[in-house]
């Protein structure tokens, strides 16, 4: 019982080790892309890890895309120009920001918002409810953007295999943990998604391999 709750709580991390470690050693993310009702103590412990690994992997490819974009963009007076600054106007739309303190601001503002709602809201079942399927969807739909990516540059080159290993790895545990804590049904739905996305991934590398860009 010890290592499931042990697993649970850190063993979301692990995926991003191996792609954290690619970002660093080539310097490209190209490829990367507590109230209202009681749940158990090791998820919200999760939930806490998940999202200072988030944060890891927010600041190195933010680090790596604006170390590039250093390098590419033109001098003047022998001195390149560098972008910068607090809550800069994103770059290509929206959550691309050149600097992290940008997403830094903007997460602490919708935390902000969303803890006062859902603290306004708490004695609302409704709400609860819905905002536990919103929580649980979102990080059910945490490969899509990769999947996406990969799908629109037809090739995997830049993501880790490894993490997405990690990731399929600790989903079917963690789908297996939920089903047998007997957890609220979003939560094993949400699993049994997650694991179709990572197959799906999976497919993509083999539909791609051989490909480089």
């Amino acid at each position: 019982e010890y290592v499931s709750v042990v697993f649970i709580i850190f063993g979301g991390v692990l995926p991003y080790i191996p792609q954290y470690i690619q970002i660093k050693n080539t310097g490209n993310c190209d490829g990367f892309s507590l109230f209202c009702k009681r749940f158990e103590l090791p998820l919200l412990a999760q939930s806490f890890v998940m999202l200072a690994a988030m944060l890891a992997m927010v600041h190195i490819s933010v680090a790596s895309k604006r170390q590039q974009r250093r390098i590419a963009l033109p001098t003047e007076g022998g001195s390149r120009k560098s972008a910068g600054g607090n809550l800069e106007s994103p770059q290509g739309g929206f959550w691309n920001w050149p600097d992290f303190s940008s997403y830094a601001a903007f997460l602490l503002l919708f935390s902000a918002v969303a803890g006062f709602v859902s603290f306004a809201l708490s004695g609302w079942p409704a709400y609860v409810e819905l905002l536990g399927l919103a929580a649980v969807l979102t990080e059910a739909m945490l490969a899509v953007p990769q999947f996406h990516r990969n799908r629109v540059n037809k090739s995997t080159a830049g993501m880790s295999v490894a993490m997405v290993a990690l990731w399929t790895s600790g989903d079917l545990f963690k789908t297996a943990y939920f089903v047998l804590r007997s957890a609220p049904a979003q939560f094993w739905l949400c699993g049994l998604l997650q694991i179709g996305i990572d197959l799906a991934i999976f497919g993509q590398v083999f539909a791609y391999q051989g490909r480089k860009e």
